[in-house]
Protein backbone atom coordinates (compact mmCIF):
# COMPACT_ATOMS: atom_id res chain seq x y z
CA UNK A 1 0.00 0.00 0.00
CA UNK A 2 1.38 3.36 -1.45
CA UNK A 3 2.35 5.77 1.84
CA UNK A 4 0.60 9.23 2.11
CA UNK A 5 3.03 12.03 1.74
CA UNK A 6 2.99 15.92 3.01
CA UNK A 7 5.45 17.96 0.79
CA UNK A 8 6.59 20.72 2.95
CA UNK A 9 8.08 23.73 1.47
CA UNK A 10 9.15 26.80 3.18
CA UNK A 11 11.62 30.14 2.67
CA UNK A 12 12.43 33.60 3.78
CA UNK A 13 13.67 36.41 1.67
CA UNK A 14 16.93 36.00 3.25
CA UNK A 15 16.59 31.91 2.58
CA UNK A 16 16.01 32.79 -1.28
CA UNK A 17 18.78 35.45 -1.83
CA UNK A 18 21.59 33.57 0.17
CA UNK A 19 21.02 29.88 -1.32
CA UNK A 20 18.43 30.89 -4.25
CA UNK A 21 15.97 27.80 -3.63
CA UNK A 22 12.87 29.32 -3.99
CA UNK A 23 9.51 27.20 -3.51
CA UNK A 24 9.00 25.96 -6.72
CA UNK A 25 12.79 24.46 -7.01
CA UNK A 26 11.57 22.86 -3.44
CA UNK A 27 8.48 21.64 -4.99
CA UNK A 28 9.63 19.75 -8.17
CA UNK A 29 12.76 17.99 -6.34
CA UNK A 30 10.15 16.98 -3.50
CA UNK A 31 7.72 15.83 -5.79
CA UNK A 32 10.51 13.55 -7.82
CA UNK A 33 11.70 12.00 -4.73
CA UNK A 34 7.87 11.51 -4.23
CA UNK A 35 7.88 10.14 -7.54
CA UNK A 36 11.41 7.42 -6.57
CA UNK A 37 9.53 6.41 -3.52
CA UNK A 38 6.64 5.57 -4.37
CA UNK A 39 4.97 7.91 -2.33
CA UNK A 40 1.44 9.12 -3.16
CA UNK A 41 1.34 13.28 -2.55
CA UNK A 42 -1.39 14.06 -0.39
CA UNK A 43 -1.25 17.58 0.08
CA UNK A 44 1.76 20.65 -0.70
CA UNK A 45 1.83 22.74 2.20
CA UNK A 46 3.76 26.24 1.42
CA UNK A 47 5.11 28.98 3.92
CA UNK A 48 6.52 31.80 2.15
CA UNK A 49 8.64 34.72 3.76
CA UNK A 50 8.40 32.81 7.56
CA UNK A 51 10.99 32.22 9.76
CA UNK A 52 11.81 28.81 11.20
CA UNK A 53 12.42 30.17 14.65
CA UNK A 54 9.48 28.64 16.18
CA UNK A 55 6.66 26.22 14.42
CA UNK A 56 3.56 27.84 16.24
CA UNK A 57 3.33 31.10 13.38
CA UNK A 58 3.58 29.08 10.53
CA UNK A 59 -0.42 28.20 9.27
CA UNK A 60 0.25 25.49 6.32
CA UNK A 61 3.00 23.65 8.79
CA UNK A 62 0.50 23.77 11.54
CA UNK A 63 -2.68 22.57 8.54
CA UNK A 64 0.00 19.96 7.36
CA UNK A 65 -0.20 18.75 10.69
CA UNK A 66 -3.39 18.24 11.52
CA UNK A 67 -3.87 16.10 8.75
CA UNK A 68 -0.31 13.73 10.40
CA UNK A 69 -3.32 13.75 13.90
CA UNK A 70 -6.05 12.82 11.51
CA UNK A 71 -3.64 9.94 10.45
CA UNK A 72 -3.94 10.82 6.82
CA UNK A 73 -0.64 11.64 6.29
CA UNK A 74 2.05 8.62 6.48
CA UNK A 75 5.55 10.59 5.82
CA UNK A 76 6.58 14.22 5.47
CA UNK A 77 8.95 15.35 3.37
CA UNK A 78 10.94 18.62 3.12
CA UNK A 79 13.75 19.89 1.15
CA UNK A 80 16.55 20.43 4.09
CA UNK A 81 15.97 19.82 7.99
CA UNK A 82 16.27 23.78 8.65
CA UNK A 83 12.64 24.02 6.38
CA UNK A 84 10.96 22.81 9.37
CA UNK A 85 12.89 23.74 12.12
CA UNK A 86 16.18 25.29 13.88
CA UNK A 87 15.22 24.80 17.34
CA UNK A 88 16.17 21.33 19.14
CA UNK A 89 13.05 21.95 21.61
CA UNK A 90 10.80 21.96 18.40
CA UNK A 91 12.28 19.29 16.67
CA UNK A 92 11.98 17.30 19.60
CA UNK A 93 8.25 18.00 20.07
CA UNK A 94 7.69 16.92 16.53
CA UNK A 95 9.59 13.82 16.24
CA UNK A 96 7.70 12.78 19.04
CA UNK A 97 4.50 14.05 17.96
CA UNK A 98 5.07 12.21 14.33
CA UNK A 99 5.69 9.21 16.47
CA UNK A 100 2.50 9.33 18.26
CA UNK A 101 0.68 9.20 14.98
CA UNK A 102 2.99 6.63 12.86
CA UNK A 103 4.30 9.45 10.38
CA UNK A 104 7.96 9.38 9.32
CA UNK A 105 9.64 12.38 8.18
CA UNK A 106 12.10 12.45 5.30
CA UNK A 107 14.71 15.23 3.70
CA UNK A 108 15.91 15.47 0.41
CA UNK A 109 19.08 16.82 0.55
CA UNK A 110 20.12 15.64 4.79
CA UNK A 111 19.33 12.02 3.62
CA UNK A 112 17.15 11.87 6.58
CA UNK A 113 15.28 9.37 7.82
CA UNK A 114 12.88 9.32 11.24
CA UNK A 115 11.90 5.45 11.08
CA UNK A 116 15.06 4.04 13.04
CA UNK A 117 16.74 5.30 16.15
CA UNK A 118 19.92 6.06 14.48
CA UNK A 119 17.54 8.05 11.83
CA UNK A 120 16.42 10.24 14.64
CA UNK A 121 19.72 10.53 15.97
CA UNK A 122 21.05 11.62 13.17
CA UNK A 123 18.64 14.46 13.07
CA UNK A 124 18.75 16.07 16.45
CA UNK A 125 22.54 16.37 16.06
CA UNK A 126 21.67 18.38 12.56
CA UNK A 127 19.42 20.82 14.61
CA UNK A 128 21.96 20.99 17.11
CA UNK A 129 24.13 22.50 14.57
CA UNK A 130 21.37 24.71 12.84
CA UNK A 131 20.43 25.96 16.70
CA UNK A 132 24.09 26.79 16.72
CA UNK A 133 24.35 28.89 13.54
CA UNK A 134 21.43 30.49 14.21
CA UNK A 135 22.79 31.78 17.69
CA UNK A 136 26.01 32.74 16.46
CA UNK A 137 24.52 35.06 13.62
CA UNK A 138 22.49 36.27 15.89
CA UNK A 139 25.70 37.50 17.87
CA UNK A 140 27.16 39.00 14.73
CA UNK A 141 23.93 40.91 13.81
CA UNK A 142 24.11 42.62 17.94
CA UNK A 143 27.73 42.94 17.18
CA UNK A 144 27.36 44.55 13.93
CA UNK A 145 24.37 47.04 15.70
CA UNK A 146 26.83 48.16 18.33
CA UNK A 147 29.16 49.59 16.18
CA UNK A 148 26.50 50.88 14.10
CA UNK A 149 24.73 52.92 16.49
CA UNK A 150 28.03 54.16 18.14
CA UNK A 151 28.95 55.46 14.63
CA UNK A 152 25.36 57.78 14.27
CA UNK A 153 23.67 54.70 12.24
CA UNK A 154 20.44 54.43 14.72
CA UNK A 155 17.59 52.33 13.55
CA UNK A 156 14.72 54.74 13.85
CA UNK A 157 11.51 55.75 11.70
CA UNK A 158 11.63 59.56 10.89
CA UNK A 159 12.35 62.14 13.94
CA UNK A 160 11.22 65.35 14.36
CA UNK A 161 14.21 67.09 14.41
CA UNK A 162 16.69 64.37 12.41
CA UNK A 163 17.05 63.79 8.90
CA UNK A 164 19.23 61.02 7.13
CA UNK A 165 22.63 61.73 5.46
CA UNK A 166 24.32 58.48 4.15
CA UNK A 167 22.03 56.44 6.21
CA UNK A 168 23.72 58.33 9.51
CA UNK A 169 21.18 60.76 11.70
CA UNK A 170 22.15 64.01 11.85
CA UNK A 171 20.12 67.52 12.69
CA UNK A 172 17.77 68.98 10.38
CA UNK A 173 17.94 73.00 11.13
CA UNK A 174 14.93 73.20 9.77
CA UNK A 175 12.78 71.28 12.64
CA UNK A 176 15.52 71.49 15.35
CA UNK A 177 13.76 74.84 16.59
CA UNK A 178 10.62 73.23 16.66
CA UNK A 179 12.27 70.70 19.03
CA UNK A 180 13.50 73.20 20.94
CA UNK A 181 10.58 75.37 21.23
CA UNK A 182 8.58 72.48 22.50
CA UNK A 183 11.01 71.73 25.32
CA UNK A 184 11.00 75.01 26.67
CA UNK A 185 7.42 75.85 26.58
CA UNK A 186 7.03 72.76 28.47
CA UNK A 187 9.03 73.64 31.46
CA UNK A 188 7.45 77.46 31.21
CA UNK A 189 4.32 75.41 32.99
CA UNK A 190 2.52 74.79 29.68
CA UNK A 191 0.71 71.55 29.38
CA UNK A 192 0.95 68.66 26.36
CA UNK A 193 -2.23 69.95 25.05
CA UNK A 194 -1.15 73.69 25.85
CA UNK A 195 1.67 73.15 23.10
CA UNK A 196 -0.46 70.92 20.67
CA UNK A 197 -3.16 74.09 20.57
CA UNK A 198 -0.54 76.73 20.12
CA UNK A 199 1.28 74.99 17.46
CA UNK A 200 -2.31 73.63 16.23
CA UNK A 201 -3.31 77.65 15.80
CA UNK A 202 0.07 78.17 14.02
CA UNK A 203 -0.55 75.80 11.65
CA UNK A 204 3.08 74.60 12.35
CA UNK A 205 4.67 72.21 9.76
CA UNK A 206 1.30 72.22 8.19
CA UNK A 207 0.25 68.97 10.20
CA UNK A 208 -2.07 68.19 12.95
CA UNK A 209 -0.91 68.63 16.47
CA UNK A 210 -1.44 66.09 19.55
CA UNK A 211 -0.75 66.17 23.30
CA UNK A 212 0.64 62.49 22.66
CA UNK A 213 2.91 63.93 19.89
CA UNK A 214 4.41 66.39 22.44
CA UNK A 215 4.43 63.47 25.20
CA UNK A 216 6.75 61.14 22.79
CA UNK A 217 8.93 64.23 21.84
CA UNK A 218 9.96 65.29 25.70
CA UNK A 219 10.16 61.75 26.70
CA UNK A 220 13.17 60.78 23.65
CA UNK A 221 16.77 60.56 24.55
CA UNK A 222 17.53 61.28 21.17
CA UNK A 223 17.06 64.86 21.65
CA UNK A 224 20.03 64.72 24.34
CA UNK A 225 22.42 62.36 21.65
CA UNK A 226 21.41 59.49 23.66
CA UNK A 227 19.66 56.47 22.55
CA UNK A 228 17.90 53.31 24.11
CA UNK A 229 17.66 49.86 21.93
CA UNK A 230 16.29 46.68 22.99
CA UNK A 231 13.28 48.68 24.67
CA UNK A 232 10.58 46.75 23.45
CA UNK A 233 12.43 43.02 24.33
CA UNK A 234 12.39 43.67 27.88
CA UNK A 235 16.08 44.55 27.77
CA UNK A 236 16.73 48.29 26.86
CA UNK A 237 20.42 49.10 26.50
CA UNK A 238 21.47 52.86 26.50
CA UNK A 239 23.97 54.22 24.25
CA UNK A 240 25.29 57.58 25.27
CA UNK A 241 26.01 60.74 22.90
CA UNK A 242 25.82 58.86 19.24
CA UNK A 243 24.55 61.99 18.02
CA UNK A 244 24.82 65.74 18.28
CA UNK A 245 22.19 66.64 20.63
CA UNK A 246 19.37 68.72 20.13
CA UNK A 247 19.35 70.22 23.30
CA UNK A 248 21.15 69.89 26.23
CA UNK A 249 20.96 67.06 28.35
CA UNK A 250 19.85 69.19 31.69
CA UNK A 251 17.03 70.23 29.79
CA UNK A 252 15.84 67.02 29.10
CA UNK A 253 16.36 66.19 32.78
CA UNK A 254 14.47 69.02 33.88
CA UNK A 255 11.37 68.13 31.80
CA UNK A 256 11.58 64.96 33.12
CA UNK A 257 11.36 65.87 36.66
CA UNK A 258 8.72 68.56 35.65
CA UNK A 259 6.53 65.30 34.04
CA UNK A 260 7.35 63.41 37.28
CA UNK A 261 5.70 66.55 39.17
CA UNK A 262 2.81 67.29 37.14
CA UNK A 263 1.98 63.21 37.45
CA UNK A 264 1.85 63.57 40.95
CA UNK A 265 -0.15 66.67 40.98
CA UNK A 266 -3.05 64.80 38.73
CA UNK A 267 -3.56 62.03 40.86
CA UNK A 268 -6.68 61.80 41.77
CA UNK A 269 -7.61 62.43 45.35
CA UNK A 270 -11.04 61.05 45.45
CA UNK A 271 -13.10 57.40 44.97
CA UNK A 272 -15.01 58.25 41.98
CA UNK A 273 -18.17 55.27 41.63
CA UNK A 274 -18.87 56.20 38.34
CA UNK A 275 -15.73 57.37 36.45
CA UNK A 276 -16.24 56.98 33.04
CA UNK A 277 -19.92 55.17 33.44
CA UNK A 278 -21.91 58.53 33.41
CA UNK A 279 -23.27 60.02 29.83
CA UNK A 280 -24.87 63.29 29.49
CA UNK A 281 -29.01 62.95 28.77
CA UNK A 282 -27.99 66.01 26.65
CA UNK A 283 -24.79 65.66 24.30
CA UNK A 284 -24.56 61.84 25.29
CA UNK A 285 -20.71 62.80 25.84
CA UNK A 286 -18.93 60.89 29.03
CA UNK A 287 -19.34 63.40 32.14
CA UNK A 288 -16.25 64.44 34.11
CA UNK A 289 -15.21 64.05 37.50
CA UNK A 290 -15.59 66.98 39.82
CA UNK A 291 -14.84 67.50 43.39
CA UNK A 292 -15.33 71.03 44.77
CA UNK A 293 -13.82 72.84 47.66
CA UNK A 294 -15.35 75.16 49.80
CA UNK A 295 -18.36 74.23 52.18
CA UNK A 296 -19.48 71.70 49.18
CA UNK A 297 -16.36 70.00 49.53
CA UNK A 298 -17.80 67.08 50.69
CA UNK A 299 -20.12 66.15 47.47
CA UNK A 300 -18.71 64.89 44.45
CA UNK A 301 -19.88 65.61 41.38
CA UNK A 302 -20.02 64.64 37.82
CA UNK A 303 -20.18 67.55 34.89
CA UNK A 304 -20.29 67.66 31.43
CA UNK A 305 -17.79 70.15 30.14
CA UNK A 306 -19.66 70.66 26.81
CA UNK A 307 -22.95 71.65 28.24
CA UNK A 308 -22.18 72.11 31.74
CA UNK A 309 -25.16 69.71 33.33
CA UNK A 310 -24.27 68.19 36.58
CA UNK A 311 -25.38 65.96 39.03
CA UNK A 312 -24.18 65.04 42.62
CA UNK A 313 -22.87 61.64 43.06
CA UNK A 314 -25.25 60.30 46.29
CA UNK A 315 -28.41 61.36 44.17
CA UNK A 316 -26.87 58.90 41.29
CA UNK A 317 -26.41 56.62 44.52
CA UNK A 318 -30.17 56.79 45.34
CA UNK A 319 -31.85 57.05 41.63
CA UNK A 320 -29.21 53.48 41.33
CA UNK A 321 -30.72 51.94 44.46
CA UNK A 322 -34.51 52.36 43.47
CA UNK A 323 -33.80 51.32 40.18
CA UNK A 324 -32.15 48.15 41.52
CA UNK A 325 -34.79 47.61 43.80
CA UNK A 326 -37.45 47.39 40.98
CA UNK A 327 -35.61 44.91 38.83
CA UNK A 328 -35.15 42.87 42.15
CA UNK A 329 -38.58 42.99 42.91
CA UNK A 330 -39.71 41.84 39.30
CA UNK A 331 -37.15 39.29 39.31
CA UNK A 332 -38.16 37.55 42.60
CA UNK A 333 -42.13 37.85 41.72
CA UNK A 334 -41.15 36.09 38.61
CA UNK A 335 -38.70 33.70 40.64
CA UNK A 336 -41.38 32.69 42.96
CA UNK A 337 -44.56 32.25 41.24
CA UNK A 338 -44.12 32.16 37.34
CA UNK A 339 -40.38 30.00 37.21
CA UNK A 340 -41.57 26.40 37.92
CA UNK A 341 -44.42 27.26 35.08
CA UNK A 342 -41.71 28.60 32.65
CA UNK A 343 -39.33 26.04 33.04
CA UNK A 344 -42.33 23.21 32.68
CA UNK A 345 -43.16 25.20 29.73
CA UNK A 346 -39.90 25.10 28.10
CA UNK A 347 -38.30 21.57 29.03
CA UNK A 348 -41.47 19.66 28.79
CA UNK A 349 -40.50 17.91 31.66
CA UNK A 350 -43.08 14.69 31.45
CA UNK A 351 -41.38 13.45 28.80
CA UNK A 352 -37.93 13.31 31.15
CA UNK A 353 -40.00 11.76 34.44
CA UNK A 354 -41.51 9.36 32.13
CA UNK A 355 -38.04 7.92 30.67
CA UNK A 356 -36.32 8.42 34.00
CA UNK A 357 -39.35 5.89 35.74
CA UNK A 358 -38.51 3.47 32.84
CA UNK A 359 -34.92 3.56 33.16
CA UNK A 360 -35.40 2.16 37.16
CA UNK A 361 -37.98 -0.12 36.00
CA UNK A 362 -35.49 -1.80 33.61
CA UNK A 363 -32.50 -1.32 36.76
CA UNK A 364 -35.16 -3.36 38.87
CA UNK A 365 -36.06 -6.20 36.61
CA UNK A 366 -31.71 -6.50 35.67
CA UNK A 367 -31.75 -6.26 39.50
CA UNK A 368 -33.95 -9.63 39.65
CA UNK A 369 -32.15 -11.34 37.22
CA UNK A 370 -28.97 -10.73 39.02
CA UNK A 371 -30.26 -12.69 41.84
CA UNK A 372 -31.92 -15.48 40.32
CA UNK A 373 -28.51 -15.88 38.65
CA UNK A 374 -27.16 -15.57 42.42
CA UNK A 375 -24.65 -13.08 40.80
CA UNK A 376 -26.30 -10.73 44.28
CA UNK A 377 -27.69 -12.22 47.58
CA UNK A 378 -30.87 -11.55 49.05
CA UNK A 379 -30.12 -9.04 51.39
CA UNK A 380 -28.38 -7.10 48.89
CA UNK A 381 -31.55 -7.45 46.26
CA UNK A 382 -33.81 -6.29 49.26
CA UNK A 383 -32.03 -3.09 49.70
CA UNK A 384 -31.03 -2.00 46.15
CA UNK A 385 -34.77 -2.97 44.70
CA UNK A 386 -36.05 -0.81 47.80
CA UNK A 387 -33.99 2.27 46.41
CA UNK A 388 -35.01 1.92 43.30
CA UNK A 389 -38.99 1.63 43.93
CA UNK A 390 -38.23 5.04 46.22
CA UNK A 391 -37.26 6.92 43.82
CA UNK A 392 -39.92 6.02 41.62
CA UNK A 393 -42.27 6.81 44.16
CA UNK A 394 -40.38 10.62 44.32
CA UNK A 395 -40.59 10.69 40.34
CA UNK A 396 -44.07 10.17 40.35
CA UNK A 397 -45.06 12.81 43.06
CA UNK A 398 -43.23 15.10 40.89
CA UNK A 399 -44.82 13.90 37.91
CA UNK A 400 -48.10 14.85 38.86
CA UNK A 401 -47.37 18.60 40.34
CA UNK A 402 -46.54 18.44 36.57
CA UNK A 403 -49.40 17.41 35.27
CA UNK A 404 -51.58 20.02 37.37
CA UNK A 405 -48.88 22.90 36.43
CA UNK A 406 -50.44 21.85 32.24
CA UNK A 407 -53.14 23.51 33.48
CA UNK A 408 -52.58 26.46 33.95
CA UNK A 409 -52.14 29.07 30.77
CA UNK A 410 -50.52 32.49 31.53
CA UNK A 411 -48.83 35.62 29.72
CA UNK A 412 -46.53 38.12 30.56
CA UNK A 413 -49.52 40.54 31.59
CA UNK A 414 -50.30 37.44 34.28
CA UNK A 415 -46.97 38.34 35.79
CA UNK A 416 -47.28 42.19 35.50
CA UNK A 417 -50.53 41.94 37.47
CA UNK A 418 -49.17 39.79 39.85
CA UNK A 419 -46.28 42.57 40.68
CA UNK A 420 -48.87 45.06 40.47
CA UNK A 421 -51.42 43.30 42.79
CA UNK A 422 -48.32 42.74 45.35
CA UNK A 423 -47.81 46.42 45.61
CA UNK A 424 -51.29 47.00 45.98
CA UNK A 425 -51.64 45.36 49.14
CA UNK A 426 -48.48 46.92 50.73
CA UNK A 427 -50.51 50.62 49.64
CA UNK A 428 -53.68 49.47 51.57
CA UNK A 429 -51.89 47.24 54.44
CA UNK A 430 -48.16 49.02 55.19
CA UNK A 431 -47.68 46.14 58.15
CA UNK A 432 -48.16 43.58 54.78
CA UNK A 433 -45.28 41.98 53.81
CA UNK A 434 -44.25 39.81 50.77
CA UNK A 435 -42.24 36.59 51.47
CA UNK A 436 -39.24 37.93 48.98
CA UNK A 437 -36.25 37.91 51.25
CA UNK A 438 -32.79 38.36 50.88
CA UNK A 439 -30.24 38.73 53.82
CA UNK A 440 -33.18 39.58 56.00
CA UNK A 441 -34.36 42.55 53.80
CA UNK A 442 -37.83 42.09 52.06
CA UNK A 443 -38.85 43.74 48.90
CA UNK A 444 -42.49 44.03 47.36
Amino acid sequence: MKKNAAIYCRVSTEDQAREGYSLGEQLEKLKDLCKFRDYNVYGVYEDAGISAKDMEHRPQFQKMLEEVKKRNVNVIVAYKLDRLTRSVRDLEVLITELEKYACSLECAMDDINTSTANGRFFVRMLTVLSQLEIERVSERTKFGMVGAIKDGHIPVRKTLGFMRDNKKLIINPAESEIVERIFDLYLKGNSYQKIANIFNEEKVLNKKWYDTTIQKVLANPLYKGDFISGGRNGTPVLYENVVEPIISKKLWEDCQEQSRKNTRNYTRRNDYIFFQKIICPHCHRIMACKAPGGKKKKYIYYQCNECKTYIREDKLIELLIEQITTIIEYDLTVRQFFAPLLKHKVENINELLIKEINTLKNKITRLKDAYLNKIIDMEEYKQDKEYLETRIKDIEKKQQEEQELDQYNFTFEDIMLKRDLESIKCLINPLYQSSFEINGMNFL
